[in-house]
């Protein structure tokens, strides 16, 4: 199963053994699909209202970065930066690929920051449509060029329904964002709030900008202007 723009079907650079992958798709192709899912519902004035279960918010005592070379002794370890050990993000990332195996998935390949000399490539990987729709709305969309030779720099695996096991991987609960700086991965799981994967990406670019004398800001703009601004 593809379609959209993109590279062939399967997910086997990625670790998942599937070819249900949808690549690419357009905003007016993810917003069928989220429709046809019955993922959320059209609202009066016609944008997609979806529910988030447990979580309306971000879960930021969930959150995890992995103790690894490289990043250890630049990261300020404590109440904020919590550590995971190695073999405990290993562990999660196998249940995870494997959990995400037996779904249809969606996969958006898109860029965070619009300046190309420090955007950063990053392909997320997900099952549900509104998901994928919601990355495709709050990041750069790569043209058609650009995605058939696109490599992401960092991949998001987002396992909305996975839960977690403390003693096995080291969370503190069901719920878990973990960040590996060496793998350039991100898996999330246990939470259904996309802004999770949002800020996850916001925390990549937190760390890597600044070594390159770059301060990164959170912000948004309209383009193009409403005629009536623009006469």
């Amino acid at each position: 199963m593809s379609s959209g723009v993109g590279r062939a079907p399967g997910l086997d650079r990625e670790g998942i053994q599937t070819d249900r992958v949808r690549w690419n798709l357009t905003t007016a192709s993810l917003y069928e699909e989220a429709v046809r899912r019955q993922e959320g519902l059209i609202t009066a004035e016609g944008p997609l209202a979806c529910r988030t279960g447990q979580h309306t918010g971000r879960s930021p005592n969930d959150k995890f970065v992995v103790k690894e070379r490289g990043s250890e002794s630049t990261i300020a370890w404590g109440a904020v930066n919590q550590a995971l050990e190695p073999a405990k993000f290993d562990a999660l990332h196998a249940d995870i690929l494997r959990h995400l195996e037996t779904q249809d998935l969606f996969v958006r390949d898109l860029f965070a920051g619009a300046d190309p000399a420090y955007r950063l490539p990053v392909r997320f990987i997900t099952p549900r449509a509104w998901s994928a729709l919601f990355v495709n709305n709050m990041f750069v969309r790569p043209h058609p060029a650009e995605l058939a030779s696109f490599e992401p720099g960092f991949t998001v695996l987002h396992a909305p329904e996975f839960q977690a096991d403390p003693a096995r991987h080291g969370t503190r609960s069901g719920t878990c964002i973990v960040i590996s700086f060496s793998k350039q991965l991100i898996l999330i799981g246990g939470t259904r709030y996309a802004g999770e994967m949002k800020k996850s990406i916001f925390t990549i670019m937190n760390y890597l900008l600044p070594g390159r004398g770059v301060l990164p800001m959170h912000c948004s703009a309209k383009w193009p202007p409403s005629a009536e601004k623009a006469r």
